[in-house]
């Protein structure tokens, strides 16, 4: 294969059109899918102009949509899917699913590149082998060129030697392709590379590459999603590192190893074995580190590897990837491909951008609520449900006012140096002791002075900083009854920055847009309805609590005070077209607010942030289920008292037919006796001794016809005869 060593000669390509791809429904190969569909073909063969450049650096920060108009000549993506149900993506012209090897076969056939990405899945391995060999078979039965590409990974360099076992910083590079040696657990995909790379031996009819990818990053998913969704959810103080962190991990966005495959289609070059990774040299504490200051809470915790069994998100394919430690160079790829790159300086250096369409794939949004409203209205109950609803920060002024004091109190305490801070790594920015003794002793003294109350300027600049933290810029929160007046909003969301502020004079009065609440509700009920709910509550929730009637009386004839002037906190986000929620709890007759809140998930719409995870949604359908099975319990006994009603009544119906039956049959027999009493009076009279005595006579003469003998006795003797 000495061929595959000499430099590349662009030589010029058939318009290629019909691409084939497996698993288009996966996170890389839909990807990559989705870039080539939007590719022309044979347009990486063009260099690409300084003025091109600077425009694809601009979209680079959200490269993910594809809502660009299709231009001519791209490539017709077609290809298979993982499940039959799954969708078929957009940029897809035909997707299969469940076929025969044979129906495969002759689909593959019609395709001009067919590229098998086993960098997802390992059982694709085995179906990938048989493709480029089944290809391979038909050589004589094709039209033109086809071109298959294997989409690898650098776990098959894993495990090789270095190159300078005194320089172990010493890269290797595509040309040493020969001396790989994999890791235990990819024995399979290197055996895949050698069948490929040994079946491309008729470049002109049948084209065979292999591209080595390292860690793939970027857009919704790949193996640092992990990470992302651990720092996104702040369920954690610090982020893992596995091991000491100091493995150099070779990696890729997931759009440039598309940009790869477009070159290699359109170059068609000779060398065989291409390594498609950035140009950084990142470890895996730098990756998660990035990941934590940008996302997160800002530390990083190193663990024994061993920890990263317990996380289920983390399978062992990813784990290889993650405590790999090679050092490999694209050169091949740099020196010879025309790539519109997004993340060339690796994936520390455009962390923004990666992170933007992270979220805007994921539609990771915070969403930001302000809930004002008189005391006792409702607003900590409501806002409670919409954080849990939400899975938003719910901010209370007594716990973020507490909570900012105790942070100020640490800061100054002395520390001491424990086992677990020699652990955690702490490069955040050393905050100056003296300066927080200084705003310590100006809180207390503002505290003293007004009552134990605490003065705008402290309250302002703690829910600032809460509101700037990285858990309220990444999922958003619910601000509890603050701001109250016109000039704490102001205060409190004016912008700080003198550009934007420059740039936003003559519109508005500016205001800072990062933690600007999205949506503002204003809930209110008459004074009637306020007192007469306080006065409802149990003694043991009033004690203590501002709900004490005269407490409750100065705060309620505050809250009106404050809301009858000219400028209100209300009129402040109407200027600033923001505008108010308005409910009026009193009106809505529901003790528990849930009308309430119904009508604010309707106005705020769909959560933006992650689902609920396994154990979550097992609970869900664990309720759902008792739920059904009480519903069904009560519908059944329901139905039953329903049924003995029904019984007992028709029991009762026919008790009292069968009554009325007896009393008609009894009057029916009385009627019959008083009818029958003049005819028997009569037969009593006039024939029954006249018929006793043709009796007699009848017995005396004996005669042969008896009744004929009674019946001309009857008739002679018959007393109205005579």
């Amino acid at each position: 294969m000495a061929e595959e060593e000499v430099p590349v000669t662009t030589e010029k390509v058939l318009k290629i059109q019909r691409v084939f791809i497996n698993q288009l429904d996966s996170y890389s190969s839909g990807n990559i899918g989705k870039f080539l569909a939007n590719c022309v073909a044979g347009a990486s063969l063009e260099e690409i102009a300084e003025e091109e450049e600077e425009e694809d650096e601009a979209k680079s920060a959200a490269p993910e949509a594809p809502t660009m108009k299709v231009k001519e000549g791209t490539f017709q993506i077609v290809g298979t899917l993982t499940k039959p149900e799954s969708t078929k993506p957009d940029f897809a012209v035909e997707t299969y699913s469940a076929l025969s090897r044979e129906d495969l076969l002759t689909y593959l056939m019609e395709c001009d590149v067919v590229i098998y990405n086993i960098t997802e899945s390992v059982q694709q391995v085995e179906e990938a082998i048989w493709a480029v060999s089944a290809l391979n078979e038909e050589i004589s039965h094709f039209e033109k060129r086809k071109v298959f590409i294997l989409v690898s990974t650098v776990m098959t360099w894993a495990r090789s030697k270095p190159l300078d076992p005194e320089d172990t910083e010493v890269p290797f590079t595509e040309e040493d392709y020969r001396r790989r040696k994999p890791h235990p657990n990819f024995l399979d995909h290197i055996n895949a590379e050698k069948i490929v790379l040994k079946l491309g031996k008729n470049p002109k009819k049948f084209a065979t590459y292999v591209i080595a990818s390292g860690l793939q990053y970027g857009m919704e998913g790949g193996i640092l999603h992990t990470f992302f969704k651990m720092a996104w959810l702040g369920e954690i103080p610090a982020l893992p590192v596995f091991g000491d962190g100091s493995n150099t991990i070779p990696a890729i966005h997931v759009f440039d190893l598309a940009g790869v495959i477009q070159n290699v289609i359109d170059h068609v070059p000779k060398l065989h074995y291409l390594v498609a990774v950035d140009e950084s040299v990142h470890t895996l504490e730098d990756l998660v580190k990035c990941i934590s200051k940008s996302t997160g809470p800002g530390k990083i915790q190193k663990v024994p590897k061993e920890n990263a069994f317990l996380s289920k998100d983390l399978t062992q394919d990813y784990l290889d990837h993650l405590l790999t430690n090679l050092r490999i160079e694209a050169l091949f790829v740099k020196e010879n491909f025309n790539i519109r790159w997004v993340a060339q300086a690796g994936f520390v250096e455009n962390i923004n951008s990666i992170l933007k369409e992270y979220k805007q794939s994921r539609g990771l949004l915070p969403i930001k609520i302000c809930i004002l409203g008189p005391p006792a209205v409702g607003k900590s109950s409501i806002a409670e449900e919409l954080a849990k609803h939400y899975k938003l920060h719910h901010i209370k002024m007594k716990s973020l006012i507490a909570e900012a004091i105790a942070k100020l109190e640490a800061i100054v305490a002395p520390k001491e140096t424990g086992e677990l801070e020699e652990e955690v790594e702490e490069e955040e920015e050393e905050e100056n002791v003296e300066d927080a003794q200084e705003l310590l002793d100006g809180i207390k003294e503002s505290m003293e002075q007004n009552a134990g109350r605490l003065e705008d300027q402290y309250i302002i600049r703690f829910v600032k900083e809460k509101l700037k933290s990285m858990p309220c810029k990444n999922q958003g929160y619910i601000l509890d009854g603050f701001p109250k007046t016109y000039d704490q909003a102001k205060d409190l969301f004016n912008q700080e920055d003198e550009e934007e502020e420059e740039e936003m004079r003559g519109k508005m009065f500016p205001f800072d847009k990062l933690i600007i609440p999205e949506f503002v509700c204003g809930l209110d009920a008459s004074d009637d309805f306020l007192k007469e709910r306080v006065m409802n509550l149990p003694e043991s929730v009033v004690a203590g609590t501002h709900y004490s009637q005269d407490r409750f009386l100065r705060a309620l004839s505050n809250y009106r005070d404050v809301n009858t002037e000219d400028e209100t906190v209300f009129n402040y986000f109407d200027e600033i077209e923001i505008h108010p929620i308005h409910i009026d709890v009193g009106k809505l007759e529901d003790a528990h607010n849930r009308l309430a809140i119904k009508q604010l998930i309707k106005e705020i719409g769909e959560p933006r942030n992650y689902g609920l995870t396994d154990e979550e949604k097992a609970e869900l359908e664990k309720r759902a289920a008792e739920e059904l099975l009480a519903k069904e319990a009560a519908e059944r006994a329901e139905l039953e008292h329903k049924e003995a009603v029904e019984m007992a009544e028709r029991i009762a119906r026919w008790e009292e037919w069968n009554k009325r039956l007896e009393e008609v049959k009894r009057e029916e027999r009385e009627l019959l006796e008083a009818q029958s009493i003049p005819l028997r009076n009569y037969l009593m009279t006039y024939v029954m001794p006249t018929l006793m005595r043709g009796l007699n006579e009848c017995c005396k003469v004996r005669p042969e016809d008896p009744v004929d003998f009674l019946a001309e006795y009857l008739f002679k003797n018959n007393p109205d005869m005579k």
